[in-house]
C-alpha cells in the first residue's frame, strides 16, 4: 500500500472517531418550554437537557424568529423566575417582584 493510501485511510479513521464522539456529546439537548411576547419583545422559554437551569432568548417582537436573538439570558433555577425577569426588564410589567 502508498504511503499517501495510508494516510487518507488513517485520516477518514480519525475523522469518522471524532464525529462519532461529538455526535454522542451534542444529543443531549435543551427543551423550549414556553413562548410569548410583551412590550416590544418576544422570547423563549427554554430548559436545560439536565433540568436545572432555565435561560431566555429574546427577540425584537419585529424581527424574523431565524434572526440570531436581541438577548439570551442564562442561570435561571426556574421557569417562574425567568418569566418574572422578562416582565419586569422587557415586558415593562410592574410586579411586585419587580425591584
Amino acid at each position: 500500500m502508498k504511503l499517501s493510501q495510508l494516510f487518507k485511510l488513517a485520516t477518514i479513521s480519525v475523522l469518522t472517531t471524532l464525529s462519532l464522539v461529538s455526535t454522542s456529546n451534542t444529543a443531549l439537548a435543551d427543551y423550549l418550554t414556553s413562548q410569548g411576547a410583551g412590550g416590544n419583545y418576544r422570547y423563549e422559554l427554554w430548559q436545560s437537557d439536565n433540568g436545572d437551569s432555565y435561560y431566555l432568548k429574546i427577540w425584537l417582537q419585529e424581527a424574523s424568529p431565524e434572526n440570531d436573538p436581541y438577548y439570551t439570558s442564562m442561570g435561571f433555577s426556574s421557569s417562574r423566575e425567568a418569566l418574572v425577569y422578562f416582565d419586569c426588564n422587557y415586558a415593562n410589567k410592574n410586579l411586585p417582584e419587580c425591584s
